[in-house]
């Protein structure tokens, strides 16, 4: 196609490829699925209208029409598009506002550590002392961790959101099951609750249950989720982490009693989205709680969020499982 059209206008009945047709092979090429189409057609029964709108018709105008309904119908259509294409780049530039704040800040933080107690270790490795040096090899250790933590996160979350239109990769994620739920989350949470030295605030209610789901990935949901509690809430209060078995879903809570997400936030919950960063200072690239969502979603199930800002916040997680 030498030109892109701004919309087509389109007849259903025409000798050797139909409107269908046509349809067809322009929703299957990535340069052309996007051009609003308007089906023109002598007649509309309730068989074709199904047809088309299933192969990605936006529109049908009956024949004969007049002038007036022509322009209103490619007006209307054509607004429509731009309204789409402005929501789209609004949030290609709320991403790129989100990475810009976040990905350099949470790779600059380990790398100066790591850079900066390495130097301490080259220049003054003869005047140091056992345990200086043991302290800041403890520092580079932690750094490196986290840097480490969050290439594997950006990997993970490219890998998931290919997975998603990969319908083999996904069938061949959903087969998986496991039946020790229980003793995965109990855990994950337990280390979770040392590294933020606040086990005393950790409440454990798990039910074992199988779910289809494996043993990684369950991991890194409650992993995520888990330890963003821990970061969001102060210490001395309680981290409550629930499991359970209803009408053959999975469901695992995390309840947190910390300052919460307003609802304007909840709905945009995505990668590199920090909520409120210019005013809370935090870690992380909001890398975790997407990848909890995406898995819970490529899986089959959900991830909610329900918060009353300055107050809790509860993440629930719900997977298909065996009776």
């Amino acid at each position: 196609m030498q030109e892109r059209p701004d919309l087509i206008l389109c007849d259903v009945m025409m000798p050797e490829l139909d409107g269908y047709g046509v349809l067809h092979k322009l929703r299957s090429y990535p340069e052309t699925e996007m051009i609003p189409f308007i089906f023109m057609t002598a007649k509309v029964t309730k068989v074709d209208m199904p047809q088309g709108m299933e192969l990605g018709a936006d529109d049908y105008l009956t024949k004969p029409c007049t002038q007036e309904e022509l322009i209103e119908a490619i007006e209307t259509r054509l607004k429509k598009q731009a309204a789409l294409q402005k929501s789209t780049q609004d949030k290609i530039e709320e991403l790129r506002s989100n990475i810009t704040l976040s990905l350099p800040h949470e790779m600059r933080t380990p790398l100066q550590g790591i850079m900066g107690f390495s130097e301490f270790l080259i220049d003054d490795a003869e005047e140091l002392k056992p345990s200086e040096i043991k302290e800041m090899g403890e520092h580079i250790k932690s750094s490196g961790e986290r840097l480490y933590r969050l290439i594997q996160n950006f990997l993970l979350y490219a890998e998931l959101e290919l997975m998603a239109s990969n319908p083999e990769r996904l069938k061949m994620l959903r087969s998986h099951q496991i039946n020790n739920s229980k003793t995965i989350i109990a855990e994950v949470s337990r280390a979770k609750a040392i590294a933020a030295n606040r086990e005393a605030d950790l409440h454990l209610y798990l039910q074992d249950s199988t779910v289809n789901i494996s043993e990684t990935r369950l991991k890194k949901i409650a992993e995520e989720l888990v330890e963003n509690a821990f970061k969001f809430s102060a210490e001395e209060t309680p981290v409550r982490v629930v499991s359970r078995n209803e009408n053959n879903h999975f469901t695992l809570e995390i309840l947190d009693r910390g300052r919460g997400i307003g609802p304007e936030y909840i709905d945009k919950v995505g990668a590199y989205m920090q909520f409120d960063r210019k005013i809370n200072e935090q870690q992380g690239s909001g890398l975790g709680l997407i990848i909890a969502k995406r898995l819970a979603e490529l899986h089959g199930g959900k991830l909610i969020i329900e918060s009353i800002p300055g107050q809790q916040t509860t993440v629930r997680v719900i997977l298909p499982a065996m009776a």
